[in-house]
């Protein structure tokens, strides 16, 4: 028996590439973002799917309801598909965090750094770890749609292709971006990377 997981980064929004939001309140998408969305939609709808979980952010579930609504599904929410909790660095800049020696060793050392006041990438890995196991036991020869953050997303696909987490760099996961695993007793490959529909 197999479950196939859809990963779904959600769509863009302002703060992107300038703010680290992390998990702080009030992120909504932007004008591409929803957009990005209504293509996931799209896409989404060709496929057999059983089932639609998100973040509870309000950016993932923003991406979600329009997934869930073209599917005929209802959005159940999962905490093990929330974003990173960067700790002290919530909210910040990224051109403030940029000189900071932490913050070089965090990008460098994902495998084993640790956000001040916030949990470390084998802490995340671990959390998707346990909702894709979930997805399996729920939904035996299934298929199934997780809206995350873009970390959540990379951490699954290195688990998949056995790479290590300092090697996140290797990997793009673009906003409104579709990658999918395909997950069983036997572990969990990568079927297909970073899909961005039009």
């Amino acid at each position: 028996m197999t479950t196939v997981v859809y990963f779904v980064r959600h769509g863009s929004h302002d703060r992107l590439g300038k703010v680290l939001c992390g998990r702080m309140p009030g992120v909504t998408l932007s004008e591409q973002g929803l957009a990005e969305c209504e293509a996931l939609a799209r896409r989404l709808a060709r496929e057999p799917i059983d089932a639609v979980y998100a973040s509870p952010l309000e950016r993932t579930v923003a991406t979600g309801e329009p997934i869930a609504q073209a599917l005929g599904l209802p959005l159940q929410l999962s905490e093990n598909l929330l974003e990173v909790d960067y700790g002290d660095w919530t909210g910040a800049r990224f051109e403030e965090l940029d000189g900071r020696a932490e913050w070089r060793t965090w990008n460098e050392e994902r495998a084993s750094a640790l956000p001040p006041g916030g949990e470390s990438m084998a802490q995340v890995q671990m959390r998707v770890g346990r909702f894709i196991n979930e997805a399996v036991q729920g939904h035996p020869d299934q298929r199934v749609v997780a809206v995350t953050h873009g970390d959540v997303i990379k951490a699954a696909l290195m688990a998949g292709l056995s790479l290590s987490l300092n090697e996140h760099h290797r990997i793009e996961v673009s906003p409104g971006s579709l990658s999918v695993v395909v997950a069983g007793e036997w572990g969990l490959k990568v079927h297909s990377m970073n899909e961005v529909p039009a």
